[in-house]
């Protein structure tokens, strides 16, 4: 009791955000990027530019943001300011594409949320954001050095994409986010918050021209990653907004709500079919029966009748003893007859119950209690909202009581089974939920700020239930805590993969049917 009044406690202190924005996140990863030029204990050059990682360690930023510390490495110093926090660290270059204008930095202390790739192209006139330092704006408000290595908050513009160029041999987005000096090195995102590109350069604006803005593409960015080893996180799948996704989760919920009323209309109707004819069944089966019994009834009156004269006949013969067995089988048989004729079945249509036949709609729709054992899981791209990394398959393994892969014990949660994850090293938490009746597995995942992710760990403190266990108080107490955890985080996911799960064998052989095809 003691402990859920501390979940309750904390849940209470933390309001729960209204969404989890995709910018927002992606901005967790985007940092200032700052070179300080010194010669004998002075310092005599200062730039600074943007950038954002690609590992929890690793920074992409512009080659000329950092060009002075590929030039003289023992005199400048590069530093990496994060957006959150409160502290800048030192960073050291690992590789440099001054064609592509492209460089890698390395550096420890602390570990940033990665940025997603997208490996598609923007379509004509599609939203664009780009995030970074500006110049202009550091000029406006800084009050002193010390701002510049002070963690703050990317700024973030919007445009639209422009068009693909080529520039000194390099493949760019053309585009018309507002990105000034210090944008470079940033990232150019879709509205998902998987990078498009890196921002580089801005065009000239003589005379009242219009600005446009370069951005290196990201084919280039995944070149460049792949030469230097780097493996970075890729994602194919066209952005859906989270209001297109909710939206079509509600169509694809109201076209099951709506299937599953036919179904229900289709069972009835069967089931109905069933009933009349096994009331009919019923009714042949109880009029043979009685018919049967009279026949029976009639058949022991008349021998008992006979009986009865045969015993009179003997009776006049003067053979008493004879006559008195003989009556007295008479009147048994005709006692019996008029037994059989009172017991024969009479006929209640209201106890007749119908035996289902193989594949009718009452067994195709059986409750899947169903799913169990082990599942081969894919992923279903026109249900899921894919913002950061994706599996194609997963493999599970459900018990009866909630124990998955026999090691982590998911709580009920109305029908289904959930389990809250809230990793230590990762500025993520997710909902994991397996449905036993639809047979479907679901990931959705909050991107959180680094103290949301501290509050969302001290609620997952209190959750002292982790492995598998056949306690149901300790399942009880496991589903409350987790209620107050899924309360705590946004209203709004950053992303929602849902597969569709089959039994591993059927899933082989499906897939062995589709080989074979293909073949």
């Amino acid at each position: 009791m003691r402990r859920l009044l501390m979940v309750v406690a904390l849940v209470l202190a933390w309001a729960a955000p209204a969404r989890a924005d995709d910018i927002s996140a992606a901005g967790r990863g985007v940092v200032r990027i700052v070179t300080i030029a010194v010669v004998d204990d002075e310092v005599v050059g200062f730039g600074h530019g943007s950038g954002f990682a690609v590992a929890p360690n690793r920074i992409v930023t512009n080659a000329h943001v950092v060009e002075l510390a590929d030039r003289y490495p023992d005199n400048v110093v590069i530093g990496v300011v994060p957006s959150e926090g409160d502290k800048s660290y030192q960073g050291r270059l690992i590789a440099i594409d001054q064609q592509r204008d492209l460089a890698l930095i390395e550096f420890s202390g602390v570990r940033l949320p990665p940025l997603t790739l997208f490996s598609g192209a923007p379509g004509d006139g599609d939203s664009l954001i780009a995030l970074g330092y500006p110049g202009n704006v550091d000029l406006a408000t800084a009050r002193s050095a010390a701002d510049f290595i002070t963690p703050q908050s990317p700024v973030r513009s919007q445009g639209g994409f422009a068009g693909l160029r080529t520039l000194q041999g390099t493949n760019v987005l053309l585009h018309t986010a507002s990105i000034a000096r210090g944008n470079s090195g940033g990232p150019l995102l879709d509205r998902c918050g998987r990078v498009l590109g890196v921002n580089s350069a801005i065009t000239r604006a003589d005379e009242g021209d219009s600005t446009f803005a370069f951005a290196i593409a990201g084919s280039e960015l995944a070149a460049f990653l792949a030469n230097a080893k780097q493996p970075v996180a890729t994602v194919g799948v066209p952005c859906t907004s989270v209001e297109e996704q909710m939206a079509a989760e509600r169509s694809a919920d109201e076209k099951a709500r709506l299937e599953a009323e036919e179904q229900a209309r289709i069972a009835a109707a069967e089931a109905d079919i069933q009933r009349r004819d096994a009331i009919a069944q019923a009714r042949a089966r109880n009029e043979v029966s009685r018919e049967n019994r009279m026949a029976i009834a009639a058949l022991m009156l008349v021998l008992g009748g006979v009986a009865l004269a045969g015993g009179g006949l003997l009776l006049s013969r003067d053979r008493r003893r004879e006559a008195a067995w003989v009556a007295a089988g008479g009147v048994v048989l005709i006692l019996g007859a008029a037994a059989v004729f009172l017991t024969r079945p009479g006929f209640d249509e209201s106890k007749v119950l119908p035996v289902p036949v193989a594949g009718s709609a009452a067994k195709r729709n059986a409750p899947i209690a169903a799913a169990q054992g082990r599942l081969q899981c894919t992923l279903v791209p026109e249900r899921s909202r894919v913002t950061v990394t994706a599996v194609d398959r997963i493999d599970l393994d459900i018990g009866a009581d909630g124990c998955i892969n026999g090691r982590t014990q998911y709580a009920e949660a109305g029908t289904r089974w959930q389990r809250i994850l809230v990793p230590e090293n990762e500025q993520s938490v997710s909902v994991l939920e397996f449905d036993p009746v639809a047979s479907t597995y679901t990931n959705t995942r909050f991107l959180l700020s680094a103290e949301q992710m501290a509050r969302a760990r001290q609620l997952r403190a209190t959750v002292p239930l982790k492995s598998c266990s056949a306690d149901q108080a300790a399942r009880a107490a496991l589903a409350s805590q987790q209620q107050a955890l899924r309360a705590a985080l946004p209203t709004v996911y950053n992303e929602k993969l849902v597969y569709s799960c089959k039994p591993a064998a059927a899933a082989t052989a499906a897939a062995d049917t589709r080989d074979a095809a293909a073949r």
